[in-house]
């Protein structure tokens, strides 16, 4: 019988601020989160994300590398970033010279199952539970559907 390779979940090189709460298992590394941030558990933060102040990260959300996320921001259970667009038709695998950037701005709400596409998305906005973001969101506003649209202005 042959042994697998295990890989334990761990917080490393983590740069705290104060006051966060991180409730395990998680797998955070390489990262920082902001002052007064709420960590939820089966959660993964990558390396280089940047997570602003107060923002509260529900479980089993998955935030991948060259994300920022603002101020103030909830981020809700199963919520999924992504920075591989598959431009040759298959995963970019070690070239990260492939990979797109996604900036979250402050004051934004992403739902349920939601899905982040590498985009920027402005200062107030909501995003509905189960959508997909595949553009940018230049404007305040509650967004839902695949591809999320505007629903209404804030």
């Amino acid at each position: 019988m042959n042994a697998p390779t295990v890989k334990s979940i761990a917080i490393r090189n983590v740069s705290f601020g104060t006051g966060v709460t991180v409730v395990e298992p998680v797998n955070l590394y390489g990262c920082t989160i902001g002052d007064g941030c709420f960590v939820g558990p089966f959660v993964e933060i990558q390396k280089d994300v940047t997570i602003g102040a107060r923002c509260k990260i529900q479980s089993h959300a998955f935030i991948c590398e060259l994300v920022t996320i603002g101020d103030d921001c909830f981020i809700s259970h199963g919520a999924m970033f992504i920075n591989d667009l598959f431009r040759t038709g298959g995963p970019a695998g070690g070239d990260k010279r492939q990979w797109r950037a996604t900036r979250i701005g402050n004051h934004v709400s992403i739902g349920t199952n939601a899905t982040i596409l590498p985009v920027q998305i402005a200062d107030n906005v909501v995003i509905g539970a189960g959508s997909v973001v595949t553009q940018d969101i230049l404007e305040p506003g509650i967004y839902a559907g695949n591809p999320a649209k505007l629903i209404r202005a804030l």
